[in-house]
């Protein structure tokens, strides 16, 4: 795929955007009435499969996180979604937009992420009403570190 058409996608499907692919399995957690359905149904058309909700008891390849400021704890929503994962994989925290119901500060983010063992590498609008922060597990070197 050029780097054209990569950007064509990603204007009409902004899910392109969150890197997923073909055969992934993303769990997704937090989901209420106001997600973005548009979102949700562009992630499942790029990885060809439904999103596995909060009941799904394997491994995914990734997580949505749905979460606006009332919801509770959000290092404890970062903790339970790191428990679906493999290291190394993402996690996508939505977030209501500045001005919203339910905006959580970006100061929030990055210290419920820190204390969740989580790094925080971008952050990009994918609606209307929603931003994705892109959180991972640090991949750690294990051979040799004893």
């Amino acid at each position: 795929m050029s780097a054209t058409a990569g950007h064509a996608e990603e204007q009409t499907n902004p899910a392109g955007r969150l890197g997923f692919e073909p055969g992934q399995v993303v769990q997704e957690l937090g989901y209420d009435d106001d997600v973005d359905h548009e979102l949700r149904e562009g992630i499942e058309g790029i990885t060809g499969e439904e999103l596995a909700d909060e009941e799904y008891d394997d491994v995914a390849d990734g997580v949505i996180l749905w979460f606006r400021d009332d919801d509770g704890d959000l290092t404890d929503a970062l903790v339970d979604a790191t428990s679906a994962i493999d290291e190394g994989a993402q996690i996508w925290l939505m977030t209501p937009k500045t001005g919203r119901d339910g905006h959580v500060e970006p100061s929030d983010i990055g210290e419920a992420a820190q204390t969740a063992g989580l790094a925080q590498t971008s952050s990009v609008n994918v609606s209307k009403d929603w931003t994705a922060s892109r959180l991972v597990t640090p991949k750690t070197a294990k051979a040799g570190k004893r």
